[in-house]
Parts: C-alpha cells; sequence; structure tokens
C-alpha cells in the first residue's frame, strides 16, 4: 500500500487543469456494448475505476485501441457474454460498482448479463433495487445467486414500459435508459437523474441513432430502435475536481486559475463555495481564485446560521459535501453540513477534528463546524483515507495545515484522482508518494 507525504503551510499558485469526468467515463464506456461499431472516446480519465472498467470490457473480447492515455477507440464486435459468468469477472466487476452499468447495454444486446455485490467507496448502503426493478419492467427476469452474491439477469425481448423511478438515481437511470433504447416500443422514465453526465450519455445514444426525448428533464421517452451505430465522444471536464481545487485554493490562500472547467455544466457548485466566502472570476471557461487571506460563511437572509446540504441536480453534488466541510473548518463563521444519502460518509471528520478542527458530529448525516477564522491552523497528523471524496478532503486538510501528515490507503484517492501528487507539485505543493 503506499501513502502520501504532506508537508503543509505552503501557499500554492500556478494552472490546473480538471481531468474528464470520472462519472460520466463509467457510463460511457458501458454504453460502447450497444453496437457493433466504433466508438471513439475522448478525455477518458486516467484513473483506477475508469481504468478497470475498461479492463472489464478487454476481458469479454471488446477491442480496445487505446491511441493515448485519455483517448479509446473501442470495437465491440466479438463480445464473449458468458465471460461474465465466470469467477474472475466476478472477483474483479466486484471492486467496481460502476460494473453495474454493463447490465443495460448487455441486456439490450445479447438478452443477459451479471451484476456483481457492488464495490466502491465504503460510505453507507448504496442499494441495486432501482436498477433491478426497472430491468424487471422492460422484461428481465433475475435470480440472485446466494453463496456467489451476484444477480443473474435474461430476458426474451425487452418491451418498452412506463416507470416512475423510486430515486433519482444516476447509475439506475443510466442502466436502464441503456437498456431502453434497445426495447421494443415506448419507455418513459419519470422521475430520472438528469445531471450533466446523464445528458452526455443521452446526446451521445442519440448520435448512435437512438431515439431519447426530454433529456435535461427528469422525464424521458426512449422510442427502442432495432440497432445502434458508432460515434465520437468527448467527455466533461470533472465537476468534482473543479469544486476540490476550488476548495484548495481557498484553504491554502493560494492564487488557483482552473483550466477548461466546464462552467456551464458546474450547476450551483461556484455558489455554494461563494457562500463559504470564495471570490472566484470566471474567465472564459477558466475559473480563477485569487489568494484570500480570509473567507467569511454568509447567513441566510433571516440571519440563521447556513446549512449546506446534497440534493439531486440541479441540486448540490453529495460527492462535495466532504471538500466543503474540510473548506469550512478554517472560514469565519458556521454552517450546518447536512449529507442526506449516505451514511457514513460524514465519519472521516474524526481526523480532521483530530487536526485541531471545531466540528460537532450530530449524528451520521449532519455535523456543524466552527470556523477557526484562521486563528488557529490545522496540525499534521497520520491518517487514512475512507473513500475517494473524503481522501480528497483529507489531503486539502493537510495541505493547509502545520507540520507534515502522512496520508494512508491513498489508492482510494486514486480512483478518482488521475496524477494528483505531480498535479499538485506543479504548483508548488509539499507532497511525495510513498510505496
Amino acid at each position: 500500500m503506499s501513502s502520501f507525504q504532506v508537508v503543509g503551510g505552503n501557499k500554492l499558485s500556478g494552472e490546473i487543469t480538471a481531468q474528464g469526468a470520472k462519472n460520466e467515463a463509467l457510463q460511457i464506456i458501458s454504453a460502447v456494448l450497444l453496437t457493433a461499431e466504433k466508438v471513439t472516446i475522448t478525455n477518458i480519465p486516467d484513473i483506477v475505476d475508469v481504468n478497470l472498467q475498461i479492463e472489464l470490457l478487454q476481458e469479454m473480447g471488446v477491442k480496445i485501441d487505446r491511441q493515448s492515455r485519455d483517448t479509446c477507440i473501442f470495437q465491440a464486435d466479438d463480445v464473449n457474454v458468458d465471460h461474465l459468468g465466470s469467477e474472475e469477472f466476478r472477483a474483479k466487476s466486484g471492486k467496481l460498482r460502476g460494473s453495474v452499468m454493463l447490465a443495460g447495454p448487455l441486456l439490450a444486446r445479447f438478452q443477459k448479463a451479471y451484476i456483481p455485490k457492488p464495490g466502491g467507496d465504503k460510505i453507507g448502503r448504496r442499494k441495486l433495487d432501482t436498477h433491478i426493478i426497472g430491468l424487471q419492467k422492460l422484461g428481465a427476469a433475475f435470480h440472485f445467486d446466494e453463496q456467489q452474491h451476484y444477480f443473474q439477469l435474461s430476458t426474451s425481448g425487452l418491451k418498452g414500459a412506463s416507470l416512475l423511478l423510486d430515486e433519482p438515481s444516476v447509475t439506475g437511470t443510466a442502466n436502464i435508459l441503456m437498456a431502453a433504447v434497445m426495447a421494443e416500443g415506448t419507455t418513459v422514465i419519470y422521475n430520472a437523474a438528469c445531471e450533466p453526465y446523464l445528458q452526455q450519455l443521452c446526446k451521445m445514444l442519440n448520435r448512435m441513432g437512438a431515439k431519447i426525448g426530454g433529456v435535461g428533464s427528469n422525464l424521458l421517452t426512449i422510442e427502442g430502435v432495432e440497432k445502434l451505430g458508432g460515434t465520437e465522444h468527448a467527455m466533461l471536464p470533472d465537476m468534482i475536481e473543479v469544486g476540490s481545487f476550488i476548495g484548495l485554493a481557498a484553504m491554502t490562500q493560494s492564487e488557483i486559475t482552473i483550466k477548461n472547467a466546464g462552467i456551464a455544466h458546474l450547476g450551483v457548485i461556484p455558489e455554494k463555495f461563494a457562500q463559504l466566502g470564495i471570490k472566484m472570476e470566471f474567465r472564459g471557461d477558466d475559473i480563477y481564485i485569487p489568494s484570500q487571506e480570509k473567507y467569511e460563511i454568509q447567513t441566510f437572509l433571516d440571519g440563521s446560521v447556513l446549512t449546506i446540504y446534497d440534493h439531486p441536480w440541479p441540486g448540490f453534488t453529495p460527492d462535495l459535501l466532504s471538500i466543503v466541510l474540510v473548506v469550512a473548518t478554517q472560514a469565519e463563521g458556521s454552517v450546518l453540513i447536512h449529507q442526506k444519502m449516505f451514511e457514513s460518509r460524514l465519519f472521516f471528520v474524526d481526523k480532521v477534528m483530530e487536526m485541531g478542527a471545531q466540528i460537532i458530529l450530530c449524528d451520521p448525516h449532519r455535523a456543524t463546524v466552527i470556523g477557526l477564522a484562521r486563528k488557529r491552523n490545522l496540525h499534521g497528523i497520520t491518517m487514512s483515507s475512507p473513500d475517494i471524496r473524503a481522501g480528497v478532503a483529507l489531503l486539502i486538510a493537510a495541505l493547509s495545515a502545520e507540520g507534515k501528515s502522512t496520508i494512508q490507503n491513498i489508492e482510494q484517492i486514486d480512483r478518482g484522482y488521475q496524477y494528483i501528487d505531480k498535479r499538485l507539485q506543479a504548483l508548488g505543493a509539499n507532497i511525495r508518494r510513498i510505496n
């Protein structure tokens, strides 16, 4: 296992470019299974989770021409569907929650699929009900193997249906959508997720010959087609990286420009960081964050304490609440962080409190942060990264702290952030990878 050794307290400066979007990549790469023609994808993030998804496709027979680390040509013209039932596939796909999105395309094109027990972050329950129930309504039957812990799905032919999702799950919507594009008849998905990455998937599928209406709304209408063709697709910048870098600049009092930030697709993310008192300027598609000696958390109009909570798009993404919490520790003022979706995501705050932050963990979903207003700096400690986003939040805390910090289990960070140590070193950070 590897660790990061960080000496904090340095002001950083320079330009940094956000990688391609991780959450978009896992959907888009799954969709290449819907056609036997070539699909070219660019701006692919070179991270553990995405590379694992590409390996899974390759091992089931998809031809992959990786022209560069961020560009791949896929061709799924000779897929070995039976490989999905192998122990090797179950073991590897079980490490990655994104592998669940292979089920929709496989059912649509090959009439059978396997869903392993979910892997990924240990941030609480991440149920598969939305996926399974949606695919069932399209005509898939499923069997759960209790010994091997995976679902086996099959169909004699998917048929369009009217679906009301119990939650606007992004991966659930993507999975059902990819199954529905080649189902017989019309499918209506109400309470669908409408994140920019889901919109990107819809636009790609329409270029391939799908007929999807309502893109960008929570009501999707899909007219099934018999066949899809090839296409080219470019990933959006990763909004979670953009938010992470805004927080990094504020915490370390740094002057940083985030290049090609995809501002049109960030939703309320800049607004939420502005509520923490962070100044930023939009320069074309770049975000400039000036060095700030201090930043003050806003209150609501009636003077009550600000609450920042997660909500389905166009609300604030849960993936940035860990970053917001850490950034608030050095602000002036107080904020209540309410993490509604995952009951274990705030359990990393004990590490931040050990560094000297003033945080009250109210319950598994809520934490109150009393900002130190830079009257007292955080100090370095040894800690472990519990999940991707908490890991980067701890890294930001370490970069702003006095003294040396050691962050263990950085494999979690590598799952979502490419070359993060090298990119931060280019800004002047004192960070070293220890094997």
